[in-house]
Order: structure tokens, then C-alpha cells, then sequence
């Protein structure tokens, strides 16, 4: 009878072809409005060539010094760093964190060592001075949630941050404006009105065609390619540029609420469908809620690779996190990441907060209202000095989750050009 039943859940080709109908109709606005934004920037191949030719770090470099950037010496000085060999290799770090103890390391599918969020460059420099003279590892991967136009207005931050991942080898995410809390919903204010964002959050109305707009402008102009999202509209009209050639990437963020493996499977099937003819889905990473526990990162896993995704799209869960105004504290998932890296590939280790025990220390400790404060803001308060040190803290953070997977025999992601 179960096997009977199972038969019911094929999808009839009759309905993929009334999808196929749907989109293919000349008639459809959803569509024409898209391809009128597409079209403001050139063709697929020619929206590629300039994001190419912007994202090449030469090209970055020589922007940078034509502003006058004061952020130049910077990355002179991290190349000169990372040529001269300056940072701790991977095989000096697991000796020093197995204290002379002998550990087979399980080499292949480490887990990504992913900070949140490198909001300013000079964190950034900060934090590498800080593993030079530590032997600490840089992580593989960064999220930045920074406003984008004050970024690009910076000094160079937007450019000097792309510039300095080409250099250490990490993978990046930067998140468009937007992104639902730029007064798109006019009924909405920012942290006072927190709670509205669970119903009315999100890209309302013609913003999935605006988050296009913007994307393609910070791709062109920028050659930024991977870019966070959060609702099902700009999830589908990402698929739709990832169709007609555009090389887009994007990660799902926590804010879209996957928070159990039947929906993961859903946001796979949907990117499955709509993946380019060689295999390409921009679908590369998905960030789930915080409620999820071992056994829910083990079913999400097979979801995944029952639909052959497991090596295009990464499960980021996170470790730590903000210490006010997200979660209930104590909240540390490094046992349980430790637990599932033998079984769960494909998968990084997001630390958006310090080890709470670090964190109840602080006079002031992270907090997620502070993503919605400009630079200008938290300058005039002084809070930049409380949110570079709860930066460092998540760094820390990282290098104790790298160390407690390689005493338990397992390998992790760092910044591949700097570790060896």
C-alpha cells in the first residue's frame, strides 16, 4: 500500500509543461518586467564579461589607488604576508592543538571555518595581525551585511574587501540593500518595529525586480557575484538570471526560516528544476534556523544528496551567535557540529557571536539590532570599539571550533592562500 502511495508524488509532466507554458508566454508580465530589467545591462555573456573583468584583482588594486584609497597599503602588506608565508600552516596548527597527541585527520569534506559579519575592512586587518602573532587560522568563508551604498562610499571598503579575499583564498557574501529593512515596507520602522518583520518582512510589492536591479549594478560595476536572500520571490527570479546565463550566486539566509528538511527539500526541488542545462544552480549555500537540531542537519543532508546537490549546495549552521536580541543564552553548538562532521559534508560552521561564556564577560556584548546601525552611528556612540572587539570574539570563536575538529580527528576549511 506505502509503495502504491509513494507512486502519487511523481510530478505529472503535464503540470512541468504548464509551468514551461507559463513562462514562455509572451503575455506574462512577471517575466517581461524581469527581462526589462535584464536588459538595461547588456546581455548574459556581456553582464559575465564585465563582472569578470571588475572582480580581477589587478582591476580592484588599481581602483583602489586611483580613489586614494588609504585601504591600499593594507593589502600590499597582506599579499606581502601571505607570499612571505607569515600565517600558520594547517600542519603546524594541528600539532599545536593536539599538543604532541597523535590523531588520524580525516582529510577530505573539512568543515568551513564562516564569520559573521566582517562589517568593516579594518576588522579584517585587525583579525590577520591578530593570527599572525596568535598562529590562529583566517576563515574560509565571509558574511558581510553591511549597507552596500555606504560600503561603496567608504573609502574603497566594498573594493578593498573583494580585493582582500582574492587575496587569501575565502569565499564571500555580500548582502544587497534590498533586503526588507531599507523601508521597503512603509508600515515599518527599524529594531522598534522588530516583531512586524515576521509577517510583512521580506521584498513586498516590485522589490524582487529592484534586488535584481541592484544585483546586476554591484555585478557589473563591482564584480560582486554572491549575494545573501531571503524570500521565495528573489530565490526564483535568482533562478530565472542563473537560466539565461547570468553566473549569479546566492546563499539562503537564516531570515527565510528553513528550519526543518522538508523544506530544505522544497528550496532544493525548486533549484533543481530550474538549474541550467550543464548542472549550474546558484543555489550555493543555505543558512538553517537556529532551531534545528543533529538529527534535523542529517535529514537535511540526505534531502540533499537524494537530489545529487550535495557538492553544489553547503548546509551553514550556525555555531555561536548574537548574544542579545536573537537567542535564548547560553547558545553553543560546537558538540553537536562535532557530532554530525562525520556524516553531514558539504557544510560550514557559521560564528555570528562569541562563546557565551566570553560574551557574559563583556560590558557590551554582540547584538543584532546593531546590523541596522550605520557606520556615522555607531561611530558617534562609540559602539564601533564594543563591535570590532565582539568581531575578535567571534574569531576566537572560530579558532576553538577548528581546534576541537581536529582533536577529534576531522579537518576544516580556512583561507586556502594563507594556511598552505
Amino acid at each position: 500500500m506505502s509503495t502504491d502511495l509513494r507512486q502519487h508524488l511523481q510530478i505529472n509532466s503535464a503540470d512541468v509543461d504548464a509551468v514551461n507554458r507559463a513562462l514562455l508566454d509572451p503575455n506574462n508580465a512577471l517575466v517581461n518586467d524581469f527581462l526589462a530589467v535584464v536588459a538595461k545591462y547588456g546581455s548574459p555573456a556581456e553582464i559575465n564579461a564585465k563582472a569578470t573583468a571588475a572582480r580581477k584583482l589587478p582591476a580592484l588594486l588599481e581602483r583602489l589607488e586611483s580613489e586614494k584609497s588609504p585601504y591600499l597599503a593594507d593589502l600590499h602588506w597582506l599579499i606581502k604576508m601571505r607570499d612571505e608565508g607569515a600565517f600558520v600552516t594547517i600542519a603546524d596548527y594541528r600539532k599545536e592543538a593536539l599538543a604532541g597527541a597523535t590523531k588520524q585527520i580525516k582529510e577530505e569534506d573539512g568543515i568551513v571555518m564562516e564569520i559573521s559579519a566582517c562589517q568593516y575592512f579594518p576588522w579584517l586587518m585587525a583579525e590577520a595581525r591578530h593570527a599572525i602573532k596568535h598562529r590562529q587560522i583566517m576563515p574560509g568563508r565571509y558574511i558581510r551585511v553591511r549597507n552596500m551604498v555606504e560600503s561603496a562610499d567608504d573609502m574603497g571598503d566594498l573594493i578593498a574587501m573583494m580585493a582582500a579575499m582574492e587575496i587569501i583564498g575565502a569565499s564571500y557574501v555580500e548582502t544587497l540593500d534590498t533586503r526588507g529593512t531599507d523601508g521597503s515596507n512603509i508600515h515599518l520602522n527599524g529594531p522598534e518595529t522588530i516583531a512586524g518583520y515576521f509577517t510583512s518582512a521580506g521584498q513586498p510589492n516590485d522589490y524582487p525586480l529592484k534586488w535584481v536591479d541592484e544585483f546586476l549594478h554591484y555585478y557589473t560595476q563591482y564584480g560582486v557575484q554572491q549575494v545573501l536572500n531571503i524570500n521565495p520571490g528573489t530565490m526564483l527570479l535568482g533562478y530565472w538570471l542563473a537560466r539565461i546565463g547570468v553566473d549569479i550566486e546566492f546563499k539562503v539566509s537564516v531570515f527565510a526560516g528553513t528550519d526543518n528538511a522538508w523544506s530544505f527539500l522544497h528550496m532544493l526541488t525548486v533549484a533543481r528544476l530550474y538549474s541550467r542545462q550543464d548542472g549550474f544552480t546558484p543555489l550555493v549555500g543555505m543558512n538553517p534556523t537556529n532551531a534545528v537540531n543533529a538529527d534535523t542537519l542529517r535529514s537535511m543532508a540526505q534531502a540533499r544528496d537524494a537530489l545529487g546537490m550535495t557538492e553544489q549546495v553547503r548546509i551553514e549552521h550556525h555555531v555561536t551567535n548574537f548574544y542579545k536580541n536573537m537567542v535564548k543564552q547560553p547558545y553553543l553548538r560546537r558538540d553537536e557540529l562535532i557530532d554530525v562532521a562525520a556524516e553531514v559534508r558539504n557544510m560550514a560552521a557559521k560564528h555570528e557571536g562569541g562563546d557565551p561564556q566570553v560574551e557574559e564577560l563583556r560590558t557590551r556584548p554582540s547584538d543584532v539590532f546593531d546590523y541596522f546601525r550605520t557606520k556615522e552611528d555607531l561611530e558617534t556612540t562609540g559602539d564601533i570599539v564594543s563591535n570590532e572587539l565582539s568581531y575578535m570574539d567571534k574569531h576566537e570563536a572560530i579558532n576553538r571550533t577548528a581546534r576541537g575538529l581536529t582533536q577529534n580527528g576531522y579537518s576544516f576549511g580556512a583561507a586556502r592562500n594563507l594556511h598552505g
